[in-house]
């Protein structure tokens, strides 16, 4: 496959996913501060624009170049409504559509259809929600992410092609689901409840599935990483990544099977998934802030890995806050 047509689809991967996860993290933002009047908006909007990684916050929270003026305005703004930022919700899928166009040839016609029409359709929905409120725009995102993916899963062979985009998916969603535990971890008081940040991953139902009781904070950021049922825990997603990692190179890598792992990003998946994975629960908990740093830093590196692996010789397309080498 033409490096320029697998860089595409992995791209495709990672924005819708990271469209999706971040209509999920905004509704959870948005309907905390309308459920909750004791809530210091500021105080949440700058401690999400520093989670985010916005270039918009200057700080975080409990340091003096925190922008006090940060409100829910300038949080849709920065996250949602801003085209030039693959960050934002209408960035990241302009930059999907952008990047099908130059991967018609092995996307089905179903998947391109519909990401021209979320794409044509997010004029109207941002004025939708400028004049009724987000919560319709972040409904829409999710549909529209889920029928990609749906599409996906039932239009393309499970070459190349499909192995690209759902690895792009899945490093996109370790970064995006440490993201959304780190709302809860990091944020102190002006954090949302572990039930909202199971309802924004769309965990919730699983997770009562799963212990039969009300929600724990323990248990739910175990559910979070570690389940290996559950597809958007971390746990899950690097196991995809090193599946998707490991049938690329052996398809690439005259006798892979026998050298063991052949490329970086095989090997900075394979560490993350094998921390997780053998790390006791209590001290992966008690060192929970700080591994979720090395997730979002995995995410990143193995992104890097990939495009000097597979992709042509360039820099890598990464988040705005992402610090190079």
């Amino acid at each position: 496959m033409l490096s320029r047509i697998a860089e595409s689809l992995f791209w495709i991967g990672r924005y819708v996913e990271r469209a999706d996860d971040t209509a999920r993290i905004l509704d959870v933002h948005t309907q905390r501060l309308v459920e909750d009047p004791w809530i210091d908006e500021r105080r949440a909007c700058a401690n999400l624009l520093a989670l985010m990684g916005s270039p918009d916050a200057v700080g975080v929270e409990g340091r003096e170049e925190t922008q006090p003026e940060a409100d829910t305005e300038r949080v849709l703004a920065a996250l949602a409504f801003d085209r030039a930022s693959p960050s934002s919700i209408v960035g990241a899928l302009s930059a999907a559509r952008e990047n099908a166009r130059g991967a018609r040839e092995v996307l089905s016609a179903e998947i391109w259809e519909s990401l021209n029409v979320t794409h044509n359709a997010l004029p109207q929905q941002r004025t939708m929600a400028r004049r009724y409120g987000p919560h319709s725009l972040f409904r829409f995102v999710r549909e529209r992410s889920a029928m990609v993916f749906g599409l996906a899963d039932a239009t393309m062979s499970r070459d190349e092609s499909w192995l690209f985009l759902i690895l792009g998916r899945s490093l996109e969603r370790v970064d995006m689901t440490s993201r959304m535990l780190s709302t809860r971890v990091l944020a102190g008081d002006a954090a949302p409840s572990w039930t909202l940040v199971l309802r924004s991953t769309g965990a919730y139902e699983p997770y009562l599935r799963t212990y039969r009781g009300v929600v724990d904070s323990s248990r739910a950021a175990e559910f979070l990483l570690l389940d290996r049922l559950f597809p958007r825990s971390v746990f899950a997603s690097l196991e995809q990544a090193e599946a998707c990692l490991a049938e690329l190179e052996r398809s690439t890598v005259r006798d892979a099977a026998r050298v063991g792992v052949a490329g970086e990003a095989h090997r900075i998946v394979g560490r993350a998934r094998t921390m997780l994975e053998f790390m006791s629960t209590p001290d992966l908990l008690a060192q929970l802030p700080a591994r979720l740093e090395e997730l979002q830093r995995t995410s990143s590196a193995a992104s890097a890995a990939v495009t000097h692996r597979f992709f042509t010789e360039q820099a890598p397309q990464v988040w705005a806050t992402e610090e190079a080498g």
